[in-house]
């Protein structure tokens, strides 16, 4: 496996000045491998380097959304920007030695060794149990998440009612220090791969505390369950995972409108989970590729298309006009993202909205609410006219385009629900991810997506 960097220990403490939670970064100490592992202090300086990890802008900061968005999408948006790797998915012609590709695939699993070591050392943390169960929680939450996307974009897509076999992602559960060694694994199958990720986000559903800062709490595990079920079409797994979080976690729809949801300095009562970006640390390219150059972006790399807006029923809807004229090039940008030290929500209480409603639609139940009531609550709260009936999964499917556009859910919301991306089907190889030219060349046991050579 091709990991380029050497563990290092962050030493990282994250202080609340004001109302805004800032992070403080002192200089880091690179440690030997025999020393990193010594201390308590150390295994939850390595968690919070892994939190860093992960935010980086290859996946959580905003590449792995871009990326899998243009791969995603035919004609709402249009890529204009000067990057020709991105275009590759934009085009839908990624080449085996695309460097996005490289990077999303090389830092998931840097995340994932540091969360690993984390994992590994466990009982070096004897302050307490609460303390030991926090730090495994997060650990195996941030595995989980990084598996999850993984295995969504560079595997076949999961077939529910099917025995999952095709290949995978390979599955590495435990910690490198040692790179000398041989690292050589193959890919597990699509089904072990899903079977981990619950196992990991139900083990920190269990371990973690109600509230966590903003940290992964057990609640941010759960919404990841219920994205992990739904993917895989369990929907009555997915519905109450999903009503968990809506009942119990305390979060709720920002009631300022739409606009609320987005753009944040702090983490709002709609965001489960986010990833903290701030003029100090933390990296937001999705502001960098989609802003405009007075709000901190590249002027408009992409540009929102008429066929998006045509999605709407209404146009006094929030979400239809969430976009504006970039005065430099009269691009349409969106209004998602116009600052660029925001946190990078990952989890919104919005998509449990409707991960519970089309489950109780597909499952003819109406835990928590009705579906209809629901999927009008959430238009309600941007001044949407209700739905009169009859719901169909169309709808559904379309409001979740309305709601959740560029935020990385279109490439996998297609897949699941089986819909062409423009003229190519669903199920096409196009579509899923080359493993990178890099993993191919180091690991002597990988084999390589279908239509991409060996």
């Amino acid at each position: 496996m091709k990991i380029h960097k050497i563990i290092s220990v962050f030493s990282i403490l994250f202080m609340v000045i004001g109302c805004e939670n800032e992070l403080e970064i002192n200089p880091t100490d690179n440690l030997p491998g025999e020393l990193a592992f010594t201390s308590e202090a150390n295994i939850a300086a390595i968690l919070v380097g892994t939190y860093d990890e992960a935010g980086q802008a290859a996946t959580y900061g905003g590449d792995l959304q871009i990326f899998t968005d243009l791969l995603g999408t035919s004609d709402q948006v249009f890529w204009t920007g000067s990057f020709a790797t991105f275009r590759q998915a934009f085009v839908k012609n990624v080449l085996i030695d695309n460097g996005f590709v490289d990077d999303i695939w090389t830092n998931s699993y840097e995340t994932i060794n540091q969360a690993n070591l984390v994992i590994d050392n466990l009982e070096i943390v004897t302050s307490s149990q609460e303390e030991r169960d926090r730090i495994e929680g997060e650990a195996k939450f941030l595995r989980a998440l990084n598996y999850l996307d993984l295995v969504r974009n560079f595997s076949a897509p999961y077939i529910a009612g099917q025995v999952n076999d095709q290949l995978g992602v390979p599955l590495r559960l435990v910690g490198i220090v040692d790179y000398s060694l041989n690292q050589d694994i193959p890919r597990s199958s699509v089904e072990a791969v899903y079977d981990q990720i619950i196992s990991d986000a139900t083990d920190a559903y269990n371990l973690l505390p109600d509230t966590n800062s903003f940290y992964a709490d057990k609640y941010a595990a759960q919404a990841l369950l219920a994205r992990t079920y739904f993917q895989q079409g369990n929907y009555v797994a997915a519905r109450d995972a999903a009503n968990d979080v809506l009942v119990n976690s305390g979060h709720s729809l920002v009631t300022s409108g739409f606009a609320g949801a987005f753009n944040n300095d702090t983490d709002s009562s709609e965001d489960i989970f986010a990833f903290q970006v701030t003029s100090q640390t933390g990296s937001h390219d999705l502001t960098n590729h989609y802003a405009s150059e007075l709000d901190g972006g590249r002027g408009g790399d992409i540009i929102i298309e008429d066929a998006y807006l045509d999605l709407f029923d209404d146009p006094n809807d929030e979400r239809a006009n969430f976009t504006y004229i970039n005065p430099v090039n009269d691009r349409r940008l969106t209004l998602k993202y116009t600052n660029q030290f925001a946190n990078i929500s990952i989890f919104r209480i919005a998509e449990m909205h409707l991960i519970r409603l089309e489950s109780n639609f597909r499952e003819n139940t109406s835990v928590g609410l009705a579906p209809l009531i629901e999927i009008n609550a959430l238009r309600g709260r941007s001044g949407a006219l209700p739905l009169v009936g009859p719901l169909t999964l169309d709808l559904i499917f379309n409001e979740r385009q309305l709601e959740l556009a560029f935020e990385g859910f279109i490439l996998n919301d297609s897949k699941r629900m089986q819909k062409n991306v423009g003229s190519i089907p669903w199920n096409d190889n196009s579509l899923v991810l080359p493993i990178p030219q890099s993993e191919m060349d180091t690991n002597k046991l990988m084999v390589q997506n279908p239509g991409y050579g060996n």
